[in-house]
């Protein structure tokens, strides 16, 4: 008889509210139902909780703890927790929640139909499940059991992330005991494996093992038996995903190292930060990379994408800009699938982390304590592999950060390692003790590993250059290579020796070694000291030469000769002036012509008006004498005479009557 016939749940009402439809699929711990809610009229899934556990009071409590703390958790890629309950009519108690809808089908059976898919919908359908995990990271939650099985492709276009049924407060308790190993093995981080511990960075573990496989179309590790695989995730990396699918752009690479390090330190620290990167990644990408078909035996799913109308599932309610918005699904692929991949439709039971059948454990045993005895198994298994890699050929780093290189070195080569040290400046970390070291602590390595030790000088402190005699632009430039400052402000200071304009010194003082950053202010010449320069003008050359050089000035001769009011022979003009120099200044001396010898211009007969002109224009001074009674006066006759010889810039005298 048909397994859905004999659930005593369908077709009952839990809590009065809820009524059960029809069985979509059965888990590890619970089973998942299409129901309505009577009093809301719309369509839930009911995921009820298998009888075994429900009859444990403390998992009860704590999977209502979790459901309340998931419902807290709004985001348009999460399905979203309506509401929990328990219904008292059957014994035991169905202790259920009640959740969105999501019509559809999961990532599994995408991958199971259709293989290895192109990275534009590989992009398309992890941004959106990153988008949701960023948000309960950020919110303080961890989901735990990241794995296609829980990534919902709705059939409206939207991806959804689901089952944070294992979802832990990052703030809370995170460490599993034997009872509480939980999640699929293929996606576990080393970290939950070893310890049990969980964090934001164990959800991307799992993001990052899910990208290879969405590449790929296979798991990076596999095996005949969970603990070949869990051997695998704590001893071998994950591979580049172009060795399987060659072609693949670099940075799909480069991401899936980065999210599948099996060192926690080593991947973005949450889903936040592995979205950026995937993004910035899809900018980087051409449309040949976004779209290249894997080869024969990967097929690809394609046709992915933004499509007309669809509901664009955005990253941006959780990031600032530039991060862009997140892909979703074309509800055209819907279409191209076989019916029986549509949620409503699937009676396929998703298997549990770990199944053992009961001929395996040779005995009979109540249906409740199956799934507790896998755990158990699995802990035991694990317990053992931890125990025979750490105590053989594994250790883990200790940390000797902050501690004296001596007391270091003792302490690393007392353990097994091989010891070299290396020297950098910090100034943080105090001269002698150790800044880092490689491995970091906390690793885990083999026990005669190389230990790379990172030793601090104490903080570096830059010796402050000579820039004597350099330009100030030369010395600044100077000074900040040396890692100094340099001050907007100068000291100006008169020098005998150094030109103007360039730089004497500094202060501090050249040689001296300053903290990092120090501000050195430039002392920068602006000269020799002025003093009393003479009048050497009228002087004969070796007059005016000796007493210039008595004064401490040099003496230069200009070649050219001008004419002046001084004497031919003498010195018409001195370069500087008279009156103040830089001592030792050069002073320029240029000799007289004499005066300029023109024509005079013979004006007699001439109105006094007409001569004045022609006396001026000739380069004249003019002065008249005379005397008239009447009628116009004429220029009767002129000193110098008209078309004699005379210096120009000379008196003309002329006499009228």
């Amino acid at each position: 008889m048909d397994a859905t016939l004999q659930d005593p749940l369908l077709g009952r009402m839990l809590d009065g509210r809820y009524r059960v439809e029809q069985r979509v699929a059965v888990g590890g711990m619970a089973t998942v139902y299409r129901g309505v809610d009577v009093r809301l009229d719309r369509v839930v899934a009911l995921k009820v909780m298998h009888p075994g556990f429900a009859a444990d009071p403390d998992f009860v409590q704590r999977f209502i703890r979790e459901a309340k703390a998931v419902a807290r958790l709004s985001h348009p890629n999460v399905v979203g927790v309506y509401d929990q309950g328990e219904d008292h009519t059957s014994v035991p108690p169905a202790v259920f929640l009640a959740m969105e809808f999501v019509p559809g089908w999961t990532l599994r059976d995408l991958l199971r139909d259709r293989g290895a898919l192109s990275p534009r919908t590989t992009l398309d359908i992890l941004e959106p499940v990153l988008a949701a995990l960023g948000a309960a990271h950020r919110a303080g939650l961890v989901h735990r059991d990241v794995k296609p099985e829980n990534v919902l492709l709705t059939e409206d276009g939207r991806v959804k992330v689901a089952d944070f049924g294992l979802v832990r407060a990052v703030n809370g308790q995170t460490a599993a005991t034997t009872q509480q190993v939980m999640g699929t093995v293929s996606y576990l981080a080393p970290e939950q494996i070893e310890s049990g511990a969980a964090d934001p960075r164990s959800d991307v573990y799992a993001c990052g093992v899910m990208l290879y496989e969405m590449l790929t179309g296979s798991k990076p590790h596999t095996g005949e038996s969970p603990m070949q695989v869990i051997f695998q995730h704590l001893s071998v990396d994950v591979p580049p995903p172009s060795a399987l699918v060659p072609g693949l752009a670099p940075q799909l690479d480069a991401i899936t190292r980065a999210a599948t390090a099996r060192d926690a330190s080593g991947r973005p620290a949450d889903a936040v930060e592995l979205l950026a990167e995937l993004q910035r990644a899809r900018r980087e990408m051409t449309p040949a990379q976004l779209d290249a078909e894997p080869p024969a035996g990967h097929a690809a799913a394609t046709g992915l994408g933004v499509g007309p109308g669809a509901d664009v599932s955005s990253a941006t309610a959780l990031l600032p800009p530039p991060v862009e918005r997140t892909s979703v699904m074309d509800p055209a692929m819907l279409r191209e699938l076989p019916a029986d991949l549509v949620m409503p439709r699937r009676e396929r039971p998703e298997p549990p982390p770990v199944a053992l059948t009961r001929r395996q454990r040779g005995v009979r045993r109540p249906r409740w304590v199956l799934p507790a005895g896998v755990v158990v198994v699995l802990a035991l298994l694990v317990a053992g592999l931890t125990w025979a890699l750490n105590g053989g050929l594994y250790t883990r780093m200790p940390s000797v950060l902050r501690v004296p290189q001596a007391q270091a070195v003792q302490t690393l080569e007392h353990d097994g390692f091989t010891v070299s040290l290396t020297q950098d400046f910090s100034g943080s970390v105090p001269k002698g003790t150790v800044i880092s070291t490689n491995p970091g602590p906390g690793a885990r390595v083999r026990k005669d590993a190389d230990v790379s030790v990172d030793v601090s000088k104490g903080p570096q402190r830059p010796t402050v250059p000579s820039v004597a005699g350099k330009s100030v632009a030369d010395a600044t430039a100077a000074l900040q290579q040396a890692g100094l400052a340099v001050s907007g402000q100068q000291q100006q200071q008169t020098s005998s020796t150094v030109p103007a304009g360039a730089v004497i010194g500094t202060s501090p003082a050249a040689g001296q070694q300053v903290a990092p950053q120090t501000v050195v202010t430039l002392v920068v010449s602006s000269g020799a000291q002025p003093v009393p320069l003479p009048d050497v003008t009228g002087e004969t050359l070796d007059q005016a030469t000796s007493d210039l050089q008595s004064a401490g000035f040099q003496v230069a001769l200009n070649p050219t000769q001008i004419y002046s009011d001084q004497d031919a022979g003498t010195v018409a003009q001195m370069n500087p002036p008279a009156g103040q120099a830089a001592q030792g200044a050069t002073i320029t001396l240029t000799m007289s012509k004499g005066q300029q010898q023109v024509t005079v211009p013979d004006v007699t007969g001439m109105t006094e008006k007409d001569a004045t002109k022609a006396l001026k224009q000739a380069g004249f001074k003019v002065r008249s004498l005379g005397f008239t009674l009447f009628g116009s006066t004429t220029v009767r006759s002129e000193t110098p005479g008209g078309n004699s010889q005379a210096a120009m810039g000379s008196t003309v005298t002329i006499w009228l009557y």
